[in-house]
């Protein structure tokens, strides 16, 4: 049995639901930012935007790789956004699953080059690219026996099930989806996450 293989049948994960209408949400329906989220940005940043994506969607790749850079500078390095990244996989269900845990299980401190490491390889891995999971672990200064500990750990499949039934929750039917200050907002492009930021703020 493959390592990829075995780390997607250890997380025992059902694929959630993709799709369909994305209905308004509220903030109460959001679960609070923790400690075990991957954040980017200023604690105490004045609007919080929470984005759920998959390492399999094309449309979350695109906005990662093209619009995030700018998105940052504007934003979060100014001190305006605390940007809160959550996972919500989607087909196909072994290949992103297996790519959420990698990202779970990275440091803290790693999850961006993990993340920026998956993104970057998407279409490679679509095309038939083999070296897309080997290289975000490396990116994550992790060994596969890590990952395979961390993936065995309970806490692991848990905190993934937690962030879908979030998703799920608040309305989440599609990814990319963001949060500005707990409100859905129904288009990711800069121009409307911005306009969405600067209501939002004091």
């Amino acid at each position: 049995m493959t390592l990829i293989r075995r780390l997607f049948l250890s997380l025992m994960l059902a694929l959630p639901l993709t799709g369909g209408a994305v209905t308004a949400a509220l903030a109460d329906d959001v679960p609070a930012v923790t400690a075990r989220d991957r954040v980017i940005g200023r604690a105490d940043a004045p609007v919080t935007v929470i984005e759920y994506a998959s390492f399999t969607c094309s449309h979350c790749a695109d906005w990662y790789n093209d619009v995030l850079p700018a998105f940052k500078a504007r934003f979060v390095d100014t001190g305006k956004v605390r940007l809160v990244f959550r996972n919500l996989p989607t087909s196909p269900a072994e290949l992103a699953m297996t790519a959420a845990g990698i990202a779970r299980c990275a440091p803290a401190d790693r999850y961006q080059a993990v993340a920026g490491s998956l993104y970057r390889g998407q279409a490679a891995m679509m095309a038939g690219g083999r070296t897309w999971f080997s290289d975000a672990i490396a990116a994550g200064d992790m060994t596969n026996a890590e990952i395979e500990t961390c993936f065995a750990d309970p806490t692991t499949s848990s905190g993934l099930q937690a962030e879908i039934r979030a998703a799920q929750a608040a309305g989440v039917r599609g990814t990319p989806s963001f949060f500005v200050n707990g409100r859905l907002q129904p288009d990711p492009s800069i121009e409307t996450l911005a306009a969405a930021i600067e209501a939002a703020a004091p």
